[in-house]
């Protein structure tokens, strides 16, 4: 008998994925969720920004097992530069326990934002973190995905100039997906949600105003659904050519831009000034224009936010333990910089730059795969690592721990586009692609030898 338990429990190892093991049964979950609003003052606002639309927040899930823990946490920000995410990372590792590769530190890339180096912002970050890890409860993870038809591939070639520009592909490439990530108490009271969606947060851009756009927008919505008793985080996904459907900035706007600057002798039919730069905000037009784009983030975030509640409302497979695992990985491969101008739609030339440093991550909440990538990716990049995991719960989570020196990362085949993501890329073709994919499946198979 003694040998037939022995055979079992090999024979269990072997077929269990990736450092699955008989222990990790008794490795229960905790979690707990905080927000903290991190909207400057308007006194502090900066001077091209004229006035705040919503108020911009910090999010965070802690995740503990009774042998390690993790840390999700999303920033209303555009990007968390390389020293902020160091610094921040080293402190809550050294804090609060939760080691350094274990936390995946996003922004939701709103354009709307504002990046406020400096103590009391990261004092804020900390803050969510430590709160979070305060309210750990006995808890139940599930996960399930649903569909969004908000997002559209953005890299098209214009009826008119038959060039390269933005505006909805409908053909294109674009995953619709909306990963959910559920975490609530053994008897059920939700605690957060964690959702993964690929689409720029870029509606309002042009109202120069603080605002945490569509994501913003969506985790109000969501929170505001459970009486705010639970802490909605978004993540973005790869998004690198993905727009909201309905934007702006390629409609109405764009050609009013142009024909006012065109006014002043300024040609940016083939740019993109910062912003509302350029527009006339006391134009009739103009402003009707703009508060569409505000009840736009409102009805976005609406939809949005109804595909979670409808993937949590269907979720059943929860599990109360498991394992936590994390590790990041820097790969490397040639760089280039660009020696000519133009957005879009004519070739590009360059000349050998320094080397594309990217930091690749995974997480592991038990059978869950968050791989991560300090980049803006391009969608079909997080398409294949999906279809080659041997996770069938993965998600690709970008611009996540720190922001490399890439630019835009375009998959292989899209370097043939002459679209500005590609034409600013310090990527060489035919190297990003494999150095995500590959680095990101290297982890996972490292993760199953790491017990």
């Amino acid at each position: 008998m003694r040998i037939l338990q022995i055979s079992i429990l090999a024979i269990l190892t072997a077929i269990l994925p990736y450092g699955a093991s008989a222990q990790t049964a008794d490795a229960l979950f905790k979690a707990g969720a905080a927000k903290v609003d991190i909207t400057p003052g308007e006194g502090a606002l900066p001077k091209n920004i004229e006035g705040i639309l919503d108020r911009l927040y910090c999010r965070a899930i802690v995740v503990d097992n009774g042998i390690t823990s993790a840390a999700l946490i999303t920033v209303d920000t555009g990007i968390i530069p390389d020293p902020v995410w160091k610094s921040l990372t080293l402190r809550i590792e050294n804090e609060l326990g939760i080691p350094a590769r274990n936390v995946l530190l996003t922004p939701t890339h709103t354009h709307s934002g504002v990046m406020r180096p400096g103590r009391d912002y990261e004092e804020s970050i900390f803050k969510s973190v430590k709160t979070a890890k305060g309210k750990l409860r006995p808890a139940r993870v599930g996960f399930g995905t649903g569909v969004s038809y908000l997002n559209v591939n953005r890299n098209i070639i214009d009826p008119k100039t038959r060039l390269w520009w933005e505006g909805p592909n409908y053909d294109g490439p674009s995953d619709k997906t909306v990963a959910v990530v559920q975490f609530e108490s053994l008897d059920g009271e939700p605690i957060a949600v964690y959702y993964n969606y690929a689409m720029h947060a870029v509606t309002v851009g042009q109202l120069d105003q603080i605002s945490g756009d569509a994501p913003g927008a969506s985790s109000r919505y969501i929170e505001d659904s459970f009486d705010d008793r639970i802490v909605a985080v978004w993540s973005t996904g790869a998004c690198g050519d993905q727009n909201p459907i309905y934007f702006q900035q390629t409609y109405d706007l764009r050609e009013i831009r142009i024909r006012d600057y065109a006014g002043r002798g300024i040609d940016i039919s083939n740019a993109m000034p910062p912003g509302g730069q350029g527009l006339n905000k006391q134009d009739p037009e103009v402003i009707k224009r703009m508060n569409q784009q505000k009840q736009m983030i409102l009805s976005m975030g609406q939809f949005l936010g109804e595909e979670v509640l409808h993937v949590m409302r269907g979720m059943e497979r929860m599990s109360a333990g498991g394992r936590i695992y994390g590790s990041q990985k820097v790969v490397s491969f040639p760089g280039r910089d660009r020696t000519n101008a133009g957005r879009a739609g004519f070739e590009g030339t360059y000349k050998d730059g320094s080397p594309v440093e990217l930091r690749l991550g995974l997480l592991l909440i038990g059978d869950i795969a968050f791989g991560t990538v300090n980049a803006e990716v391009f969608n079909l990049i997080a398409q294949r690592l999906k279809k080659e995991s041997p996770f069938a719960r993965t998600m690709m989570v970008t611009l996540t721990n720190g922001m490399s020196n890439s630019g835009y990362i375009p998959n292989d085949a899209a370097f043939g586009y002459l679209t500005f993501e590609v034409l600013s890329s310090r990527c060489k073709p035919g190297y990003a692609e494999n150095a995500i994919v590959n680095g990101i499946l290297d982890l996972m198979s490292e993760s199953g030898q790491a017990q």
